[in-house]
């Protein structure tokens, strides 16, 4: 698939004010490999091969399992996911689908178990993050493959 058109060739301040999202994220105080998780998730649902590539190598590089890597689509039906962590996908999920889920209350009585408001907020956030870059990614068809993650 031929990229459409190079996003970072234009105006710079959409993708300034999206790296600002980032930087507040990365220090939003939760866990990094768990975040690239969230991103990967999302990116799954919405069928975003770049971002699929980016996250499965930055959660990699953060610690990630290969075994959890690769169960992430069936989260649900397997036992290597934390109570916390599969609420965490649960909110990421409904906030991706909102067209369809609306989050539930449920959902969010699940996420606020885990997690602090402040923390259900960062979720949001990330969820809302990874979504816009999705669909720019797609819109775009940025390649996958393309990625180069920065040193550690």
């Amino acid at each position: 698939m031929d990229r459409r058109f190079d996003y970072s060739a234009f105006s710079p301040e959409p993708v300034h004010a999206m790296r600002a999202l980032e930087k507040y994220i990365t220090g939003c105080g939760l866990d990094h490999a768990f975040v690239h998780l969230l991103k990967l998730r999302a990116s799954q649902i919405n069928g975003c091969a770049f971002c699929i590539d980016m996250h499965s190598i930055d959660a990699r590089a953060a610690g990630e399992t290969e075994q959890r890597l690769y169960a992430l689509n069936a989260w649900r039906e397997t036992p290597f996911f934390t109570d916390r962590e599969r609420a965490g996908l649960a909110w990421i999920e409904a906030v991706t689908l909102l067209a369809d889920t609306h989050v539930p209350d449920d959902v969010y009585e699940q996420a606020r178990r885990h997690f602090t408001e402040k923390e259900v907020f960062d979720l949001t956030i990330i969820a809302s993050t990874i979504n816009a870059w999705n669909r720019i990614a797609v819109a775009s068809r940025t390649p996958a493959g393309t990625y180069n993650a920065s040193p550690r």
